[in-house]
């Protein structure tokens, strides 16, 4: 385990010095607001959204503000090296190879945590018991939300979204200066175009995009759930795509894909899972809410658009304004059948229209729905608005 812990910490070397990290302070202060406390801090996320180099950038921080390199471990738990031990036995040989004794603070960064079999286990007795500091990662949140009950009390959780239109623009290394701010509308139809996943945005190869889709369906979805036929699996996953910003009837879906209902609708929550895709209910009662047809959204608009291509700029706007309020828990509204984008759980009535004006017909529906807010967001500037700060 020695030289896959060394390999794993290259700061405990001195004279190591961090290679560039763009940050990412919206989602980095929200973890660095935590680390004073004893929670535990989970990121989770779609695969290469950036949790890794968030928790870095954490272990930066922490080197940069007097914290001990050697105090710190990271290692990410989907390492077949590591698969035969459990966390106690990698804290103690980090403790062990360092020499810290117990009653020194550690600081432990545990990325892909759902590997570990009966993790949420293993780490309520470090938070009981260790005087550490625990995050970690994951890229399922099914099997986060799960287990969580053993860590009930005991932890904070961030989802992390790809970037948004202003960190996509400082990842490319643009900057608009206020007199040519007419150029932004154009840069964020490109923004449309690649998407937030950031190193698709640095280095702008469509195969990396096809081969992350594929490494989730085939470790995510398959293995993890034991599917055989991956190849229903990425017939569903284009359907999503197709289907994006649109209610989804899983009765039709099964009829498409010539699927049983039910196997239909384990395949539709094992995407859930994975944040390839995301999910809202109907606004209203209970039974309405619970018996309606959900309405999907892509985690990732770049990824929309290789499969689907780059067109409906107004079906992609939407699908942007929500992965900004996704955070505000909303659903959407729909009354003999006209449809209004989003209802936030604070009551914040919201339409999506990108450079375009609603219908009469919704625009009666916008003045007769109760709310504490009602917003239009027709330009892409309005979006920070509504966005959860």
């Amino acid at each position: 385990m020695l030289d896959v812990l060394n390999r794993y910490n290259p700061w405990w070397d001195k004279g190591y010095s961090f290679k560039d990290m763009i940050d990412r302070s919206f989602a980095s202060q929200k973890i660095i607001s935590h680390i004073d406390s004893k929670h535990i801090v989970f990121l989770t996320g779609l695969r290469r959204v950036g949790k890794t180099t968030l928790l870095k950038l954490t272990i930066k921080y922490l080197i940069n503000n007097g914290i001990s390199p050697e105090n710190i471990l990271y290692v990410s738990l989907d390492d077949y090296l590591l698969l035969k031990y459990n966390i106690r036995e990698i804290i103690e040989e980090h403790r062990k190879i360092n020499k810290i004794s117990r009653s020194k603070k550690v600081y432990l960064f545990f990325d892909e945590i759902t590997y570990k079999k009966d993790f949420e286990l293993q780490l309520k007795n470090v938070y009981d018991s260790d005087n550490a500091k625990v995050f970690a990662s994951s890229s399922s949140s099914s099997l986060i939300k799960q287990n969580k009950a053993l860590l009930t009390g005991r932890h904070y959780t961030l989802e992390v979204m790809p970037l948004d239109f202003n960190e996509y623009l400082t990842f490319k290394n643009i900057t608009v200066k206020k007199t040519d701010s007419h150029l932004n509308e154009g840069y964020f139809e490109d923004y449309m175009k690649d998407g937030g996943l950031p190193e698709y945005v640095l280095e702008g190869n469509p195969d990396y995009l096809k081969e992350l889709v594929d490494d989730i369906i085939s470790k995510d979805i398959a293995a993890m759930h034991n599917v055989r036929n991956t190849g229903i699996l990425k017939d569903i996953f284009l359907l999503l795509m197709e289907r994006s910003g649109k209610q989804v009837s899983l009765n039709k879906m099964a009829k498409i894909l010539q699927l049983p209902v039910d196997s239909t609708r384990r395949y539709f929550e094992m995407f859930l899972s994975t944040y390839l895709i995301h999910a809202i209910p109907r606004f209203g009662k209970t039974n309405e809410t619970v018996l309606a047809p959900k309405k999907i959204y892509s985690a990732d608009l770049g990824m929309r658009t290789l499969f689907t291509g780059f067109r409906d700029k107004g079906s992609l706007f939407e699908n942007y304004v929500f992965l900004k309020i996704k955070g505000q828990n909303p659903s959407y509204v729909y009354k003999d059948k006209i449809e209004l984008d989003f209802m936030t759980e604070g009551k914040t009535l919201i339409e999506a229209k990108y450079n375009d004006k609603m219908t009469d017909k919704q625009k009666l529906l916008f003045e007769e729905t109760k709310a504490k807010k009602k917003v239009l967001v027709d330009k892409y500037y309005k979006v920070e608005e509504i966005a959860d700060k």
